[in-house]
């Protein structure tokens, strides 16, 4: 199986933000442990989450840290728009700019998984 997860919840948005965001690593770690081909994408304020996740005292650090292989990236225009691209860079993670989008650096495309046929979820 090909697995996208895109997390787009926004961390100052509360315990609901926090279990969206925790279920999509949470299925990026069982995915990876039955052999799937996994991608997890942070994309608008979900570009947030990773300057949280990497905090040790974070209790979702060490879900974060485990899945880490199958972290692709994150959007570079919705980190540039949600204030996270210092953050961003910080904890290691690629910019994602494959889809150009007018006035911003470049998008992370949901759409190329669509095409490429991957199971496509949004938490």
């Amino acid at each position: 199986m090909k697995l996208a997860i895109i997390i787009l919840s926004d961390p100052k948005s509360g315990e609901e933000a926090l279990g969206r965001a925790f279920n999509g690593l949470a299925l990026a770690s069982e995915a990876q442990s039955k052999s799937d081909e996994v991608n997890v994408v942070f994309a608008g304020a979900g570009t947030r989450w990773p300057a949280e996740f990497t905090k040790p005292t974070h209790p979702a650090n060490a879900l974060y840290n485990a899945v880490r292989p199958s972290i692709t990236g994150a959007s570079c225009g919705c980190s540039a728009v949600f204030g996270a691209t210092k953050e961003v860079a910080a904890c290691g993670l690629p910019e994602i700019k494959d889809h150009p989008l007018p006035g911003t650096p470049g998008l992370a495309s949901i759409r190329r998984y669509l095409a490429e046929g991957w199971q496509t979820l949004v938490f």
